[in-house]
């Protein structure tokens, strides 16, 4: 068995384990196509708790970068629809997979 050393410009393919370039989109070994490894610094747990804590005055949707609805959320904070559906999207944000998530919140 041999190791295998990959350059700062390789990845290995999520397949097969070959190395592969960064910028490949599909393996040339396996001819799968590469999963995107997407960095995100938004964390659904972070989202989730700022959702059920400060949902109410959209603290979870300044976190997600979603300035419109945070400001929505704050103007009507003090009609309390915000917090109902917040505790909602907190419990969504709890539940939903970390791929889901990077897809939605993190593309």
């Amino acid at each position: 068995m041999s190791l295998k050393y990959k350059n700062a410009d390789e990845n290995f393919c999520s397949d097969c384990g070959q190395i592969i370039k960064l910028k490949a989109e599909i393996c040339p070994h396996c001819g799968c196509r590469k999963s995107v490894n997407v960095s995100c610094n938004k964390n659904k747990v972070v989202a989730g708790v700022f959702a059920l804590l400060l949902g109410g005055f959209g603290g979870h949707k300044f976190y997600l970068g979603k300035t419109g609805m945070g400001i929505l959320y704050f103007i009507f904070f003090w009609t309390l629809i915000p917090a109902i559906i917040s505790f909602i999207e907190g419990i969504i944000y709890l539940t939903m997979t970390d791929e889901n998530f990077n897809q939605k919140y993190c593309l």
